[in-house]
């Protein structure tokens, strides 16, 4: 994979891996969340795995980069091919960022252990992404999960 990214927004994130309803109050329930909409597309092969590594990330950092942002990931055997959920919260969520903010767009990146670079351009390209305030304005403001993909496809392009 040379741009994990930008090679097609709708296989890393299908609609299905898109929730527009309120997440639960707090993170690691909301990482369950988001790791759920991952497992119902199947390409969790271990759920269990896949959380501890979540969480074994979350204790290592935070995962709350700023700007009302959440991006808790993990490389992990117990996935099958890079995935990418998006939840987003009218309440907000303490992840834990340097600027004291709740996590408002939250972001869950999981990649194969053997995934090389796919993780860190995945979160990297992303993370670029959401720095820009136009486009976490559209992710809040969006209708439904093709506004969400549509928006990272030009943000990201």
């Amino acid at each position: 994979m040379t741009d994990a990214i930008t090679d097609d927004i709708d296989e890393l994130i299908p609609a299905s891996h898109i929730s527009l309803s309120e997440p639960p109050a707090q993170k690691e329930a909301t990482i369950e969340y988001l790791l759920d909409l991952v497992v119902e597309s199947g390409r969790v092969d271990d759920r269990q795995a896949a959380l501890d590594a979540l969480l074994a990330r979350e204790e290592e950092t935070s995962t709350g980069v700023g700007m009302g942002i959440g991006i808790p990931h993990a490389k992990t055997a117990a996935v099958n091919r890079p995935s990418l959920a998006f939840a987003r919260s009218n309440e907000g969520i303490d992840f834990g960022s340097m600027d004291g903010e709740p996590a408002t767009l939250i972001f869950m990146i999981l990649v194969p252990e053997a995934g090389g670079e796919d993780h860190l351009q995945i979160l990297s390209s992303l993370s670029r992404a959401l720095m820009h305030d136009d486009v976490r304005e559209r992710l809040h403001d969006a209708d439904d999960e093709g506004e969400v993909q549509d928006t990272l496809r030009e943000a990201i392009a």
